[in-house]
């Protein structure tokens, strides 16, 4: 009887290469493995084809010799639910109206940035929260389908009731709660009677900013809430001058977004690069024509062609993150109580 073995023959030569690659398949796994990963949380808006997130991976990755891998999702939720077992290093995106409640979950360490580097409208002092843009809530109309647009808070108030416009809810939209701090600094204690008497101009409340300005744009109201960089985009990307910003004397809400460190990060050198990259120049002048803001470190006369002829407020009115969380909550249920009515 012959019995044939289906095993290929075990060489001497055989078994020679087999080692020789096992050995260098083991030398090369570390080598593969040490491209650091920096793990940075974003808004889904920040990693969009149009949103600033591609830009600043390859900008950042093209100097830091690692992986910049953005993860997206509602981020203070996100990072309240996960606490000391998040993953990230970085977080940007989280809005001024916010910090205090990001700041409780004592997640975070200093930024170890320089302030004085900022040109903001206001003096930032915040060690933890740094601030990578800013805006100012406003009203936003077609010049072409509102010949008189309001110059004024109050002249807004005094519009006909046929004037429709569309806000966000604050409960579920930055944007929203800017607003009923907008109105919380303007008017104080007569807020509730503001907004009893913008309630019949507004004619929806959207979950997200989208929605309301996706309305706007498709003519189904007369103003949107939004900001004042808001017609820039139409400018600059569309060739349209006829989106414009109300500018009021009372003075608009201020905002910003800002990146902050993890204290619990594996990578807190590579996060350190990151956050000073945010105050780069190159970082910066993304800023304009990718987020449709205004860049928190850069002079005015660096400003992409043409921002600095955008009407901007000349008052400026902003909380701290201790006010804003103070006021909110009244703020919310006052807005809350006159258009229930």
């Amino acid at each position: 009887m012959i019995i044939l073995s289906l095993r290929p023959l075990q060489t001497k030569g055989t078994i020679m290469r087999r080692t020789l690659l096992a050995t260098t398949l083991l030398m090369a796994g570390p080598a593969l493995a040490e491209t650091p990963v920096l793990t940075v949380y974003a808004g889904d808006y920040f990693t969009s084809e149009w949103g600033p997130g591609p830009r600043i991976e390859e900008g950042f990755e093209a100097i830091c010799d690692c992986d910049l891998q953005f993860s997206t999702g509602d981020l203070l939720p996100r990072l309240m639910l996960e606490g000391a077992r998040t993953k990230a290093d970085v977080v940007i995106g989280l809005t001024s109206d916010v910090t205090a409640r990001a700041r409780a979950t004592g997640l975070f360490a200093p930024h170890g940035q320089d302030n004085g580097a900022l040109t903001l409208p206001i003096d930032w002092t915040d060690d933890t929260f740094l601030p990578f843009n800013y805006g100012h809530t406003a009203f936003i109309y077609n010049e072409t389908l509102m010949d008189t647009p309001p110059a004024s808070f109050d002249a807004l108030l005094a519009m006909p009731d046929d004037i429709k416009i569309v806000i966000q809810d604050p409960r579920t939209s930055i944007s929203g709660l800017a607003l009923l701090l907008w109105v919380d600094a303007v008017y104080g204690e007569d807020a509730g009677a503001v907004w009893e008497q913008l309630a019949p101009k507004i004619l929806t409340v959207t979950k997200d900013w989208s929605s309301s300005y996706g309305m706007f744009t498709d003519g189904e109201v007369d103003m949107v809430l939004s900001y004042t960089t808001s017609p820039a985009y139409h400018m600059f990307a569309e060739d349209d001058f006829t989106k414009k910003a109300a500018i009021f004397p009372e003075g608009h809400y201020f905002m910003t977004e800002t990146v902050a460190k993890l204290s619990r990060t594996e990578v807190p050198e590579l996060a350190d690069a990151f956050l000073a990259y945010v105050l780069s120049e190159d970082f910066q002048r993304m800023i304009p024509t990718a987020n449709w803001s205004l860049p928190s470190a850069l002079p005015e006369q660096d400003w992409p062609e043409g921002w600095s002829d955008l009407p901007l407020p000349e008052a400026v009115l902003f909380y701290d993150e201790d006010e804003a969380e103070a006021r909110k909550a009244e703020a919310i249920e006052t807005w809350r109580r006159a258009l229930s009515q």
